[in-house]
C-alpha cells in the first residue's frame, strides 16, 4: 500500500457510487450474522451523499482508490462515529486508527466529551477492536421490535 491520503467528503467528491461498494464490501462478513440486517444495505449513492454532506465525513484513498471511511456526526455531548469502513484487503495496516484519530481531533475542534459508536451484539471481534483502541462498553440497546439485545454502545473519552 501506499501513502494513504485522507480527504473531507464535499461537493467536490464524486464517486459515491464506488463508496457504496466500499461500505457494502466492508460490512459484507455481516450479511446472514446479524438481524436485524445492517441499515447499510438501504444506503443508496444519493443517500450516501446526503449523508456525508449533513455529517462530517471523511474517505481514505490509497493513489485514486477509496479504502477506507468514516462518517461522524456531532451530538449534545459526543461525536457519533457511524459507517467506519475498510476494505477488507486494506485490513490490518492502520487505516481505521487514522480515521478513529481523525474523528477525536474533530470531537476536540468541537468541544465534545468522547467518540459514541453501536456495533451489534454479535460483532464480539468488533467490541475487542474498539476496546484495543480506548472504547468502553457503555450499555446495551434493542432495534425497534426486538425483545433482545441487538448492539452495543461504545465510547471513547476525548483528553
Amino acid at each position: 500500500m501506499s501513502d494513504i491520503t485522507i480527504r473531507r467528503l464535499d461537493d467536490g467528491f464524486d464517486p459515491w457510487d464506488e463508496l457504496l461498494d466500499l461500505i457494502l464490501t466492508s460490512f459484507a462478513y455481516m450479511n446472514g450474522r446479524i438481524d436485524p440486517p445492517s441499515s447499510a444495505l438501504a444506503l443508496t449513492p444519493a443517500n450516501l451523499k446526503a449523508k456525508a454532506l449533513n455529517e462530517i465525513a471523511y474517505a481514505a484513498l490509497d493513489g485514486e482508490q477509496l479504502v477506507g471511511c468514516i462518517f461522524c456526526r456531532p451530538e449534545a455531548e459526543s461525536l457519533y462515529v457511524g459507517k467506519l469502513a475498510v476494505l477488507p484487503a486494506a485490513q490490518g495496516k492502520g487505516i481505521g486508527k487514522r480515521l478513529l484519530a481523525l474523528a477525536e481531533a474533530t470531537a476536540r475542534d468541537l468541544g465534545l466529551k468522547d467518540l459514541r459508536l453501536e456495533t451489534r451484539i454479535e460483532l464480539i471481534d468488533n467490541h475487542a477492536t474498539f476496546t484495543a483502541w480506548g472504547f468502553r462498553k457503555t450499555t446495551e440497546n434493542r432495534h425497534a421490535g426486538f425483545d433482545r439485545t441487538t448492539s452495543i454502545e461504545m465510547r471513547k473519552a476525548i483528553a
